[in-house]
């Protein structure tokens, strides 16, 4: 909301929105503003960064970490999938996907590469 003073300057009155997902009941508390911007920063910070997601059924995703929403569903890039020899009974090379959405539900396991690698460096 805008309002002029008796000087003629604009002054903004910002109002925080308190967001709540879908998950979240009427008793949570509204997060900290600090907070969700400490958490922005992360998961930018993460962008581009090569990604290991372990999923429900055994199956692991390695790929570069595109996006994310606030459902928990992850884009990955340039993914490749690797079948656990415990769930399916043999080793197999990866499978090369692509563009990949994750579902987050699906989602039980997350590493991400924090050691720049030499293709960031140069």
């Amino acid at each position: 909301m805008r309002t002029n003073n008796s000087d003629g300057n604009i002054n903004e009155n910002c109002q925080l929105a308190s967001y709540k997902s879908k998950h979240e009941n009427d008793d949570t508390p509204v997060k900290n503003p600090d907070e969700i911007a400490e958490g922005k920063q992360k998961l930018q910070s993460w962008i581009n960064k090569h990604m290991k997601i372990e999923m429900t059924d055994g199956r692991i995703l390695i790929g570069m970490f595109l996006c994310t929403d606030r459902d928990g569903n992850v884009i990955l890039g340039s993914c490749s999938e690797y079948l656990n020899p415990e769930v399916c009974g043999f080793s197999d090379e990866p499978r090369l996907l692509g563009l990949v959405m994750v579902p987050g539900r699906h989602i039980v396991n997350i590493h991400f590469d924090s050691q720049p690698s030499e293709k960031d460096i140069t």
